[in-house]
This record gives structure tokens, sequence and C-alpha cells, in this order.
């Protein structure tokens, strides 16, 4: 979870990504934003986020995204 905090923190360090949990709902995170997660977490963690897992509530959150790349890590 730590890595993912960071990944996060590079992009927007004044977000509490710790207590955050409308990163997509409040317009935190955009589109370029999404783009540099999924590029960072495919190097970071050697996972490939398929199209259809590009969803709201995939990015809402860092525990969001956690949950989604530990799901795709066990697949």
């Amino acid at each position: 979870m730590n890595e993912m905090i960071e990944i996060l923190e590079n992009l927007h360090p004044e977000v509490d990504f710790d207590t955050c949990t409308t990163l997509i709902d409040d317009k935190i995170l955009d589109s370029f934003d999404i783009i540099t997660i999924i590029s960072e977490i495919n190097e970071e963690f050697d996972v490939v986020i398929p199209a259809e897992e590009i969803i709201p509530e995939n990015f809402n959150s860092a525990q969001a995204l956690y949950e989604l790349v530990t799901r795709l890590s066990d697949e």
C-alpha cells in the first residue's frame, strides 16, 4: 500500500491519499493522471490494468487502487 501512496503523492503531494475516497468524483485525478498511474502500476507491480477495469470505482482512492492491483496480481 505504501508504494501506491507514493505513486499518487508524486502526482499530487497536496492530497491526503490515506483518507481521500473521492479522487475521481472530486476531479482530483484527471485522465493524464490515470494514464500515469496505470504506467507506474505496471512498472512497480508488474500488473497490466485492462481497459474494462479503468472505471471510477477503481481509481477513487488509494485503497481501491491497491485492491485492484492485488486482485489483478492474483489472477
